[in-house]
């Protein structure tokens, strides 16, 4: 034994049988094919010979007829035989590369669950919830403080235009009113009723 011989690899060695197997179809394929030219020509034999009225011949051909279709059974049937091995071969193989396939994807999910440490992750997580709640912390008190600075004038002019908007609605127009209105009168009766609630 050769102690230092390199192993085989299954796909030479699969590539190897398909070869060999191969061959020996393309063998049997041209002794078959040979035996069935033989028995046409017998055959054609047979009937020369039966028309001649030679029973005896005519039964030695036969005979031999009959020797030569078992024949051709017998190389059709271990050709049969050879294509049945060469299927279950090729199976072989790809159960063993499904095999490997799998091995391969299971080393692969060890080394990712050595990687990934439970607590380790955990802890990853509660940091990022802690970051985030920061954040929107942060957001909102800027949110709040740009709010508060921008309410007072952004409010006033919100409340005109509202303000606005429903006197139209209702078919009330206060710059009209106003031009109307007696300007001494209104002074004097808001004053009075000013003075009337401090009394």
């Amino acid at each position: 034994m050769n102690i230092f011989k390199k192993k085989p690899d299954p796909k030479e060695v699969l590539r190897a049988s398909k070869r060999e197997m191969s061959v020996a179809t393309r063998g049997f394929d041209r002794e078959i094919g040979a035996l069935q030219i033989e028995e046409k020509k017998l055959v054609a034999e047979i009937k020369k010979t039966a028309k001649t009225g030679n029973d005896a011949a005519t039964k030695i051909l036969a005979r031999q007829l009959i020797r030569l279709r078992q024949q051709i059974a017998k190389l059709q049937g271990s050709k049969a035989q050879l294509r049945g091995v060469a299927t279950h071969t090729q199976a072989m193989h790809a159960n063993t590369a499904v095999a490997g396939a799998m091995k391969g994807a299971t080393k692969a999910m060890a080394s990712m669950n050595k990687q990934m440490d439970p607590a380790k992750q955990a802890k990853i997580m509660q940091e990022f919830q802690r970051q985030s709640a920061q954040m929107d912390m942060t957001t909102e008190m800027m949110s709040d403080s740009i709010d508060d600075a921008l309410d007072d004038d952004e409010a006033e002019e919100e409340t005109e235009e509202l303000t606005n908007q429903i006197l139209d609605e209702i078919g009330v127009d206060i710059s009209a009113q106003m031009s109307a209105a007696p300007k001494g009168g209104l002074a004097s009766k808001s004053g009075t009723k000013a003075a009337s609630r401090y009394v």
